[in-house]
């Protein structure tokens, strides 16, 4: 435990390469939201840039617990868990891509647990109410979300965009491309949906040329 705890204080003052890291936040395995995921990432690697990818729901990991041992040591120490892997990558990437299915409105919970898990690249200082600052600002890094709900309008989709949106930017990110699927539930049903594929490897392409 303690030397998975060290790299990543380590990683933590390191600054981002060129490379593009994805993240689905589906339950549904090589369903609609990893196809997705997959065309933009075929975008990035397109323009010859490193990315990786990965669905969540693989990774045994929890949500933040508020313990704040993160605002002393700048990285999450009191859990070690599958997320410790995935802030290497995060930390690595210059590009970041994130892709949730609407549930309930809103963002899937494995996506809001990750998302969660990225409190610790806050700085705060002691004033009151506090102010702070990310350890990710002024690194350049860009990323592209995008959300798919089965119903047919922005109002049914609800938070989802703005869920992963907020935090990012947040966090110093340049959101530089969006996109909302939508009428689509059926798995891998999106295959089907030739404009938003290309749409999703577009994507892709841009966020590659954006941080070289």
């Amino acid at each position: 435990m303690k030397s998975t705890i060290a790299l990543i204080k380590s990683a933590s003052t390191l600054k981002p390469n060129v490379e593009v890291f994805g993240v689905s936040g589906s339950p549904r395995i090589n369903g609609n939201s990893d196809i997705l995921l997959k065309n933009i990432i075929s975008g990035v690697a397109q323009e010859k840039i490193p990315c990786d990818y990965l669905n969540l729901t693989k990774v045994k990991f929890q949500g933040c617990v508020g313990c704040e041992k993160c605002r002393k040591d700048k990285i999450c120490t009191g859990l070690v868990d599958g997320m410790s892997v995935i802030y290497k990558k995060i930390i690595s990437s210059k590009g970041l891509v994130l892709v949730s299915p609407t549930h309930n409105y809103n963002i899937t919970s494995w996506m809001k647990a990750f998302i969660d898990r990225l409190y610790c690249f806050y700085n705060f200082e002691n004033d009151r109410p506090r102010s702070w600052s990310s350890q990710f600002s002024n690194q350049g890094r860009k990323a592209i979300i995008a959300a798919i709900c089965e119903q047919e309008s922005t109002e049914d989709m609800g938070f989802t965009l703005e869920a992963m949106k907020k935090p990012l930017k947040a966090l110093g990110y340049e959101i530089i491309g969006e996109l909302s699927v939508f009428k689509i539930f059926d798995k891998a049903k999106i295959k089907n949906d030739k404009n938003t594929i290309d749409r999703a490897c577009q994507l892709g392409k841009e966020l590659a040329r954006a941080i070289k």
